[in-house]
């Protein structure tokens, strides 16, 4: 049986790599590509392909991880979204599951995993890469991270106000190298390693007011 895909990665580049590579796949046709969120869920609807291949970081519109809520909220739908992506924070990873992602896949993969990956995903089995598995059980076994400190709150509070360094250190009346160290902690302890996954992760895990 022939699965057919649907490929959302917002660079050219990266899709005519996945086009030449899924091209070369026996079982496997490519029937649409997309540039965006908005662009996926259309032509997921239309075209109704068994695979999503959704990268999550699209540029402007809505990102990979509401572009799949999107898509398996479509009416019968029984397209499934594989995430292929270089992202596996456990923010990003949650948002992509929660969203209704059959497999998670990291970009790194061989191109037999990711092949293996699609074929489990056009039957609805949950694929996920194994740091992405790591994280997953980490979270599903409760392992609990060191608890924030109340400066770190602060900082995190600030944060999810948009500013930056420099105005963090001026509002709490520290150094920008201080800012530094404990931004890399709380980094640290989400188990994120970018200030916008610090903020989804405090926002899920309701470290903020």
């Amino acid at each position: 049986m022939t699965v057919r895909i649907l490929l959302c990665d917002d660079h050219a580049v990266v899709r005519a790599g996945l086009l030449a590579l899924l091209g070369s796949e026996p079982g496997i046709e490519v029937v649409g590509e997309a540039g965006s969120g908005e662009e996926a869920v259309a032509m997921a609807a239309k075209l109704k392909p068994d695979v999503v291949l959704m990268d999550l970081q699209l540029g402007p519109g809505i990102d990979g991880a509401e572009a799949t809520r999107r898509i398996a909220a479509l009416p019968g739908a029984r397209t499934h979204v594989l995430v292929l992506t270089t992202y596996d924070t456990d923010a990003d990873i949650t948002r992509a599951i929660e969203a209704g992602a059959t497999g998670y896949l990291l970009k790194a993969e061989r191109p037999e995993e990711l092949f293996a990956a699609i074929h489990s995903a056009a039957q609805g089995r949950t694929t996920l890469s194994p740091p992405v598995a790591g994280r997953v059980m980490d979270r599903m076994r409760g392992s609990a991270r060191p608890a924030l400190t109340t400066r770190e709150l602060d900082i995190l509070g600030q944060l999810s106000h948009g500013l930056g360094n420099r105005e963090i250190a001026r509002a709490l009346f520290i150094s920008e190298a201080t800012v530094k160290t404990h931004l890399g902690r709380i980094y640290a302890k989400l188990g994120v390693d970018t200030r916008a996954g610090a903020v989804a992760v405090a926002k899920e895990q309701r470290l903020l007011p």
